[in-house]
């Protein structure tokens, strides 16, 4: 079965009432954990952005709190974790701002847990293509909020 393009699905959507409406949204978060996640970012968070990132530092801090005392490659693998957890409320979001606060605050949360960066080329690597994604969202913001950022991402480096 080939999936309708977008442009398809835009004209259908536009095409059904309210009632209809709801309902196909219902069913699309009752399949997928993603799915519901991002309908409740639309409907609940997408007005509170501070807040929406703030909720997000705080399930990370969470996850970090869990990663003390663990060998190193359980330390990986719950790095990749939250990197995932983090990566997919990124995109919920869409905006370059929240991608850096919480790129950035990820780096800061694994410079404070101490995780030896140079004890494997993957910790390593995965802490380098953080910073390579936190300069790309900064080069989308205007440069006045460039230079809020500059500090945070020098002490990074």
């Amino acid at each position: 079965m080939n999936s309708a393009s977008i442009s398809e699905i835009k004209k259908e959507l536009q095409r059904l009432d309210a009632d209809e409406l709801n309902a196909i949204c219902l069913r699309l978060a009752k399949y997928k954990k993603e799915n519901k996640e991002l309908l409740s970012y639309l409907l609940s968070d997408v007005h509170d952005e501070a807040g929406y990132i703030q909720s997000v530092k705080q399930e990370i801090d969470v996850m970090f709190l869990e990663l003390d005392g663990h060998n190193l490659y359980i330390v990986k693998k719950m790095l990749r974790k939250i990197l995932r957890m983090a990566n997919r409320q990124i995109k919920y979001s869409g905006i370059a701002q929240t991608e850096l606060e919480l790129r950035i605050y990820f780096c800061e949360k694994v410079n404070e847990a101490g995780v030896p960066l140079t004890a494997g080329t993957v910790l390593f690597n995965l802490y380098q293509q953080q910073l390579k994604k936190i300069t790309t969202a900064l080069t989308k913001l205007p440069e006045d909020y460039q230079v809020d950022y500059a500090d945070a991402i020098e002490a990074l480096q």
